[in-house]
């Protein structure tokens, strides 16, 4: 009867176990099923090594457009979103919180896409920083409260450097948006994206950026 028991539990294991989910499957060419999304001229997205390591090489030349997968992650199941990435230079100086300064050699954001209700349509941009600290929160110039940077990697981080970043979304999403008030309420607001995208971009300063992404993956933990 002990045998069963282990047997069902272990069972009962594997079937609520949920896998990870990788968005970009790099080896596998799984970014071809992204979308192109320009807002200016086309920055160059290929796939190359770099260092060893498996990348998608991000060039933007004054230009500002992105790749984009619409595709709903629950974040109640997988909150936990990582990545790597690596840029070879910075875009200083630049007034990243102005109109005029609002570039990035790389950024990560996901959307929460609020339909006919425009308004809630929400969305947290993972940014790298040229001239801030790390660990910083704003608002976008040009779309207000309703979407917000924040800088994982700051003015002190190194240039020709894979960093690896683990974030979890819902708490950011909390963080940055607001607490709702009770975990029903948060989860009603925040526990599911409609959108990662990915983006390059030196439009606003004409500047010129070359940076690589590695994987990104939702996971439970």
């Amino acid at each position: 009867m002990f045998r069963w028991i282990i047997v069902f539990y272990s069972i009962s294991f594997c079937v609520n176990t949920v896998a990870d989910i990788n968005l970009t499957s790099l080896d596998k060419n799984g970014i071809k099923l992204w979308e192109s999304k320009a807002f200016s001229k086309k920055s160059l997205y290929t796939l190359e090594l770099n260092r060893d390591r498996l990348a998608l090489k991000a060039v933007s030349n004054a230009s500002a457009s992105g790749l984009v997968l619409k595709k709903k992650i629950d974040l109640s199941e997988t909150p936990y979103m990582s990545w790597s990435w690596l840029i070879e230079k910075t875009l200083f100086p630049l007034v990243e919180r102005s109109k005029e300064g609002d570039d990035f050699v790389t950024r990560i954001y996901v959307v929460i896409d609020g339909g006919f209700m425009f308004w809630k349509t929400l969305s947290l941009n993972y940014v790298w920083s040229s001239n801030q600290e790390k660990d910083l929160v704003w608002d976008n110039p040009f779309a207000g409260s309703n979407v917000k940077m924040m800088s994982i990697r700051g003015k002190g981080s190194q240039t020709g450097q894979w960093y690896d970043e683990r974030r979890n979304v819902y708490e950011d999403l909390i963080q940055v948006f607001g607490d709702k008030g009770s975990e029903e309420e948060n989860r009603e607001a925040y526990g599911q994206i409609d959108v990662v995208a990915i983006m390059t971009d030196t439009d606003n300063s004409g500047k010129q950026a070359e940076s690589y992404y590695g994987d990104i993956i939702f996971s439970t933990e």
